[in-house]
């Protein structure tokens, strides 16, 4: 089959990119002695998580239990959940994983640690902990290094976790003083982090220039998108997902519609929402759920119905998690068709 086969909308995604993509990551992990830990939110995908760790990463980070059943399902045996694990299920799910991989969570309340610990030890199984710390985001972590010492301590004196750092996302050069203070206020205290776990794709070439960061997170490098484009994190030639739309109906010289909408590309995220590559001068200024409301006023050369539209999305992760499968593409041919198996994921 070849991409001109595929039926629209199609999530498509470019091999030699994404092996492009994979591996200057982990060139740039290796080049500053750095452990890469790709996040695979953006993905969610077992295939793509078995590339990355085949081609140097030292496991996996996931943010919800359900992602990290599928990739322990599928022989990923090295996983980090950056998100607190709250509640008995949880709990008890949390703990069916330890028993088949090595897991790491991130705790940032006291309440949190016990919780942990209290079931863990029960069960008899032991799990690694990092300590979240708050960052320029302001989402969740400690707002203090105390709070880390606090922490920390709990987790080292409770037999069933294993203390291993902190963690922060994004590590950016604003979050830089907070985490040398608090890393420093751990040592004084006998608690050195073995992980100062950092995260995010726009942050992770600057990554060696934060102290003490020493593995690194990023998720959406693995596709890039067009929100990152814009930014000078990438080119449009280092985006490796795209979507293949059709032109439905051109209802006036203006306006054409495209059959993907909002459950095609998501409409999070700023208009125009993606680029179409055959078409740059056009923007997709609207969606319904469906219909993508693609503006060619300033097209030369206006698409007709029945054309096919190669779309970067704005947002790969969001995008991704809307589709069952996306369609591996070498050129023109297909070669592989992957499940998106931890789609849906967020329990």
């Amino acid at each position: 089959m070849r991409r001109e086969d595929l039926e629209t909308p199609a999530l498509t995604v470019d091999l030699d990119v994404l092996e492009d993509n994979i591996a200057r990551m982990q060139a740039y992990a290796d080049e500053h002695r750095l452990k890469l830990r790709p996040h695979i939110k953006t993905h969610k995908i077992p295939a793509i998580a078995h590339r990355q760790v085949l081609a140097g990463a030292v496991g996996i980070t996931c943010q919800k239990l359900g992602e990290a059943e599928v990739m322990v399902a599928a022989g990923l045996r090295d996983i980090f959940i950056s998100y607190n694990i709250v509640g008995q299920t949880k709990l008890e799910r949390l703990a069916r994983l330890a028993r088949q991989a090595r897991m790491r969570v991130a705790v940032d309340s006291l309440t949190t640690v016990r919780g942990l610990a209290d079931y863990l030890g029960r069960e008899g199984v032991e799990v690694g902990v990092v300590v979240e710390l708050e960052s320029t985001h302001h989402r969740c972590g400690v707002t203090t290094a105390a709070d880390a010492v606090t922490l920390a301590r709990a987790i080292a004196d409770a037999p069933a976790l294993r203390y291993e750092g902190v963690m922060i996302y994004p590590s950016n050069r604003a979050s830089a003083p907070f985490i040398e203070e608090a890393v420093e206020a751990l040592r004084a205290a006998g608690l050195l982090p073995q992980v100062v776990s950092g995260g995010g794709t726009p942050e992770a070439p600057f990554a060696h220039e934060v102290p003490y960061v020493n593995e690194v997170r990023p998720g959406t490098y693995v596709y890039n998108d067009w929100s990152y484009c814009s930014m000078g994190v990438c080119t449009p030639a280092q985006c490796a997902l795209n979507v293949i739309a059709t032109v439905v109906s051109a209802p006036t010289a203006d306006r054409v519609i495209i059959d993907g909408g909002s459950k095609t590309f998501t409409n999070d995220g700023q208009f125009p929402m993606g680029h179409i590559c055959e078409y740059p001068d056009a923007q997709i200024p609207q969606m319904s759920e469906e219909h993508g409301f693609v503006d060619v006023s300033r097209c030369a050369r206006k698409p007709r119905i029945g054309e096919r539209l190669t779309v970067i999305p704005n947002h790969a992760c969001a995008t991704s998690n809307l589709h069952d499968r996306v369609y591996g593409l070498r050129g023109n041919r297909l070669e592989v068709v992957w499940e998106i198996q931890a789609r849906g994921k967020v329990q």
